[in-house]
Formats: C-alpha cells, structure tokens, sequence
C-alpha cells in the first residue's frame, strides 16, 4: 500500500496541491515504489473527471476500471462523468460495485435502502458492464476500520465478492451472461467467449 498520507507529519495535515503536482506523485508512486511482484495493482481514486483519475489513466498501464458508488442521484451523477470518461479515453470499465447499498436492520432482518433506492442496475447499464456486488453498510466494518483491524473482518459477501471481482478482472472484454449478484438481484457474470 501506498499513500500521501503515510509521509506526512501529522495525519489530519491536508495536502493542498494543484493538478501538476498530483499528477507528479501518482506518477512517482507508480514509477519509484518497488511493488515486488503483484497479481494486481488497485488504485482508489476520488470520483469524478479531476486531476487524479486522469493522470492514472494517461499514465498507468490501465487494463480496467472498477466504478464503486454509492446509491444518491449525486453521487451516481458525479460517477456517470467518470464512465464517460473512461468509454471516451477506451479505457475497459469490468465492473460496477454499488456501495453502502443497503443496511440490514438487526431486529428484523430487513433492508433498509438508508441512502435512498438503488441505483445499481443503472449504472451497470450505463457503465456497459457487469453489477459485481451491491455492499451493505456494516457497522462491524466500521467499527474495526476505526480501531486499525479491518484484516480482522469476516464476511462472506466480501469474501463472495473477491472471488467476482478475480473473475471479471481475468475475463475482462469476454461475452458476459446473467446470474445473482453478490448482496442484491442480479449479476452480469464474465464467462468465457466461445
């Protein structure tokens, strides 16, 4: 893992830079860090068209893009701008992951759409590609990122999801069919081309 923030002095420091500068450190991170042998090399980027996300894809061998959002109309705006993008720089979207999706209530076990109805299968529509997982808000996760043990989380959704996301990342650009998707509807799951 890499990050600005493991150099700075303090972690709450902002780090206020204009694009050349970002642009200079995502290249650096790429070019001066020994990332050792990888199967793959995930980037999280901020949403949207800004500086970040277009240095990484002008600059990065880029084999696919993984659009995770969240269900509000903006937040699905905002990442609509970002599958433009990508589809005009022909950069392959593999995926869509639509986050804190849901949140399963613990007394009853029914889901509450907390952030308002989802906006999965539209976006997967919109992006041309496959819905990988709809990630329920987990107060678990939360608990366990705030207290430095994430490694510590066990869940079979995330673990479901690992192996999706494996398989449509090693099958990008193949002829996709439909099945369940991991934590809501439905999926278009990566096969292989005959």
């Amino acid at each position: 893992m890499m990050s600005i923030n493991l150099f700075l002095p303090h972690e709450d420091d902002a780090v206020i830079w204009r694009g050349p500068l970002i642009g200079k450190a995502i290249t650096q991170f790429w070019e001066e860090v020994l990332w050792g042998k990888l199967d793959y090399l995930i980037v999280d980027l901020p949403p949207g068209t800004a500086d970040a996300p277009l240095t990484v894809l002008q600059s990065l061998p880029v084999s696919g893009v993984v659009i995770v959002f969240s269900p509000q109309e903006l937040a699905a705006m905002v990442v609509r701008k970002a599958v433009q993008m990508c589809q005009q720089m022909s950069i392959p979207i593999i995926g869509v992951v639509e986050n804190m999706s849901y949140l399963v209530l613990p007394d009853s076990g029914k889901r509450l759409e907390v952030f308002g109805k989802s906006r999965a299968e539209d976006m997967a529509k919109a992006a041309a590609a496959p819905l990988l997982a709809q990630i329920p808000i987990d107060p678990e996760l939360a608990r366990l990122c705030d207290d430095g043990d994430l490694e510590q989380y066990n869940s079979p959704l995330i673990t479901d999801f690992g192996k999706v996301f494996v398989e449509a990342a090693s099958n990008r650009g193949r002829r996709i069919q439909k099945k369940p998707c991991i934590g809501g509807r439905e999926v278009w799951k990566p096969v292989l081309q005959r």
